[in-house]
């Protein structure tokens, strides 16, 4: 969904962009992948916030081997159900029983065991594992767009798998057009720290 559209047509995929009055620990200059928004809420996931764990530990609590890079680490999704895991992963060139529910063009997600095992035996160009989602209420995000706490972008396949987690959320201001330093610099109290004294 481009930039600028109607908060309450959201249509998933689509990435938000945290403005910079946002000062929750979760969402501080967060870039969350929207991938279900109805009237009764929405879910996504923190694409740029890595955690300690490691990925192969991770799986390893659920039996598997994970033979990819050893040092690859979870993500945080978001602060609901930190105890729940989803894999998002490329799935260019998997076989179609593999690809679990397709995110968009290129991209797939799952939480099904059967799947995580062939991804740890035979794992994709690139995988996130997230712990936790971000969810809102009926009518919550809707709210939070229009106050202006979020930006909408387009899905960017690069973005979501970003190599560099600190980097993702200029990146995807700049896949907008917009410059990070041209932002007010918002206080956690709500003022404007760029009008002040």
């Amino acid at each position: 969904m481009a930039e600028g559209a109607e908060a309450t047509q959201l249509e998933t995929p689509l990435l938000l962009l945290a403005m910079p009055q946002v000062h929750d620990r979760y969402f501080q200059k967060s870039v969350v992948l929207l991938v279900h928004h109805q009237e009764e809420g929405s879910l996504g996931f923190v694409v740029n916030r890595p955690t300690r764990f490691r990925v192969a530990d991770v799986l390893g609590g659920l039996n598997l081997t994970w033979r990819g890079d050893p040092e690859l680490l979870a993500y945080l999704g978001g602060p609901v159900q930190p105890e729940l895991g989803t894999v998002i992963y490329d799935c260019e060139g998997r076989p179609d029983e593999l690809a679990g529910g397709i995110v968009c063009p290129g991209v797939a997600m799952t939480q099904h065991l059967r799947e995580l095992e062939a991804l740890a035996t035979a794992p994709p160009a690139a995988l996130r594992l997230f712990l936790g989602y971000a969810g809102w209420g009926e009518g919550q995000l809707v709210q939070e767009i229009q106050r202006h706490d979020w930006l909408t972008a387009p899905v960017r396949n690069d973005l979501i798998f970003g190599p560099d987690p600190e980097a993702i959320w200029t990146q995807a201001l700049a896949s907008v057009g917009i410059d990070p330093a041209s932002l007010p610099l918002w206080t956690p109290d709500g003022g404007d720290a760029s009008t002040t004294n």
